[in-house]
Order: C-alpha cells, then sequence, then structure tokens
C-alpha cells in the first residue's frame, strides 16, 4: 500500500514564506512525475508545480516566480517552497504522484490528504 502524507502547512501572513512536504511510503518500486495541487474553497483543484524525476519543473502562471518545487529521491519526498505568499493563495495543497508500487509495471496515481494553508494578516 502506498501513502503520500503531507506536512508544513498552516497560519502565514501575506508575503509570508511556508515550505509544505510529502512524503511517500509503503511498497514502492519507483517515483515518476509528482506534484502538487491546490483546492480553494468552492473552486476546483488546480494543479501548481510538477516535477519529473530527473528534476524538470513546471509551474502554473499564478505561482512562477514564487514557488518552487524540488524532490529528495532518496527519501520519496517532494517539497514545495513557497514565498511572496498572498491571500488567494489560500487552499488546501494536494500531493499527488505516479508511483509504481512493488510488483506492479505501471504507475498509479496516488494523493495524500491534503494540507490547510491560510494566508492571512
Amino acid at each position: 500500500q502506498v501513502q503520500l502524507v503531507e506536512s508544513g502547512g498552516g497560519l502565514v501572513q501575506p508575503g509570508g514564506s511556508l515550505r509544505l512536504s510529502c512524503e511517500a511510503s509503503g511498497s514502492i518500486w519507483s517515483i515518476n512525475t509528482m506534484s502538487w495541487y491546490r483546492q480553494a474553497p468552492g473552486k476546483q483543484r488546480d494543479l501548481v508545480a510538477a516535477i519529473a524525476t530527473g528534476g524538470t519543473a513546471n509551474y502554473a502562471d499564478f505561482v512562477k516566480g514564487r514557488f518552487t518545487i524540488s524532490r529528495d529521491n532518496a527519501n520519496n519526498t517532494v517539497y514545495l517552497q513557497m514565498n511572496s505568499l498572498n491571500i488567494e493563495d489560500t487552499a488546501v495543497y494536494y500531493c499527488c504522484g505516479n508511483i509504481v508500487p512493488g510488483g506492479y509495471y505501471y504507475g498509479r496515481t496516488y494523493w495524500g490528504k491534503g494540507t490547510l494553508v491560510t494566508v492571512s494578516s
């Protein structure tokens, strides 16, 4: 059973920073692309950033220049460094991974339960 567990959310003032972490655990053969999504109240879930195994990263326009995604392949962990946060960044942030479980040949999509980020003065 593969699990993704996010951490690092919380309350931060506008202009502040937070670093989210997401650790994959369980029977894992390999991990492909890892991503962060977010969902604000009453809105759809949007892709924030994604990072391939080799480190190539892509970002949504609304976070370019402010957020940085990175990964530690040795520890099956992906991070999201969020700087210059504004009120519109308030959302539940979800980790998503395309992971090949042990004993399988193909990757499956796994989701974490999310971590709440609240930007407020």
